[in-house]
């Protein structure tokens, strides 16, 4: 009963947070310009505009087990780089602390999920 908290309480938070960079497709300032204070070219942020969502919305569906694989490596990708170009940027704790909370959450989510949600042993390769 534990491990099915962790999962959903984790794997809820990790896709609301998924799911608030929708605001990237928006132009807002402060999103433009924390991407171009960390040095990413725009064009990034719409990419991760619309990835980030779908990883939210494949991770919340029941099945899809590897796609589900793609998305929680596709936002470790994400959060990892977050940290790192925070970091370099001289940011914060407060700034750089947030992806990588956020990464913290998504490997609970990872390991604690349900075996209807990981992917079979014949379809590892």
């Amino acid at each position: 009963m534990v491990r099915k908290i962790a999962y959903w309480s984790s794997t809820a938070i990790v896709a609301v947070m998924l799911l608030f960079t929708l605001i990237y497709l928006s132009g807002n300032e402060q999103v433009v310009s924390g991407f171009a204070k960390a040095g990413y070219p725009q064009h990034l942020r719409i990419v991760l505009g619309m990835a980030k969502p779908a990883a939210a919305i494949v991770l919340l569906l029941p099945r899809l087990a590897l796609l589900k694989e793609w998305a929680y490596a596709g936002a470790s990708f994400a959060w990892v780089m977050a940290v790192i170009a925070h970091y370099s940027a001289g940011d914060g704790v407060q700034i750089w602390g947030e992806p990588l909370g956020l990464l913290v959450l998504l490997i609970v989510s990872y390991v604690t999920r349900p075996p209807s949600r990981r992917l079979a042993a014949s379809e590892n390769w």
